[in-house]
């Protein structure tokens, strides 16, 4: 995510009301609630992910066990449970 200068967007009146409140700190503003995507939607993280669990999971068939899976995929042992509960439906 980039920065957009203020003064390149906005009239000085805004600028001058937003430094009342805000004087030269960075601030997000969000975007509206028509405009707003869902998670990972920019991204193929989402099948990343579910391919990450699919072979966690299938490790798991295989014999690994919790503790092993935590190791090799740089997780927690709670998160790998948590998703061999989810693989598993």
């Amino acid at each position: 995510m980039g920065y957009i200068r203020a003064e390149e967007i906005l009239p000085i009146d805004i600028i001058e009301l937003i430094q009342q409140y805000v004087d030269g700190e960075n601030i997000y503003i969000p975007r509206k609630s028509t405009n707003r995507r869902a998670w990972g939607a920019g991204t193929q993280i989402k099948q990343e992910l579910l391919m990450r669990n699919r072979q966690i999971y299938a490790d798991h068939l295989a014999g690994s066990k919790t503790s092993d899976l935590a190791y090799k995929y740089y997780l927690s042992e709670k998160s790998i449970q948590r998703i061999l509960k989810e693989m598993s439906r």
